[in-house]
């Protein structure tokens, strides 16, 4: 193999790594979160012990809900770091650990931008597991576990 030859395929190896490990595309996704960017933090005042006075309370969650000005600036610095392109009001500035499951309301590590339609969707799955854990039918950890994967691998 030629050196120019060698030189030509190394070079579409790492193109070819670079854009299967990046979690972009030139528009809005689709994508998951990045565990390393976006592992997801859990609020200390939700424990199991704690939630039928916090997440299991009606409009609890508008109490600690950090305001859209902190959310679209950190949503634009987010966008930059995931690589993603396309407008702000294509995402969702979304909790990993959603504040229904007990996730930090304003720590960067929980939040991440999270495409549409897909951030819509999930909206329905957490409020299912919110009313699970509530019901007893789950802990809040396993709810918070089924979570996080799901965010991690499917978006």
């Amino acid at each position: 193999m030629s050196p120019r030859t060698l030189l030509v395929t190394v070079a579409l190896v790492l193109l070819g790594i670079a854009f299967v490990s990046r979690h972009d595309s030139p528009s809005k996704g689709p994508y998951h979160a990045d565990p390393a960017r976006t592992p997801g933090v859990l609020n200390p005042d939700v424990t199991q012990r704690t939630i039928n006075s916090t997440i299991c309370v009606h409009g609890w969650t508008k109490t600690i809900r950090p305001p859209t000005s902190y959310t679209n600036a950190l949503k634009e610095k987010q966008m930059r770091e995931y690589g993603v392109g396309g407008s702000k009001s294509d995402y969702q500035e979304d909790h990993l650990i959603s504040l229904e499951l007990g996730g930090h309301s304003t720590d960067p590590r929980n939040l991440w931008p999270e495409p549409y339609p897909r951030a819509s969707a999930v909206d329905s799955i957490e409020n299912d597991l919110n009313r699970k854990v509530c019901s007893g039918e789950l802990t809040l950890e396993s709810a918070q576990l089924k979570e996080s994967t799901l965010k991690h691998s499917d978006g």
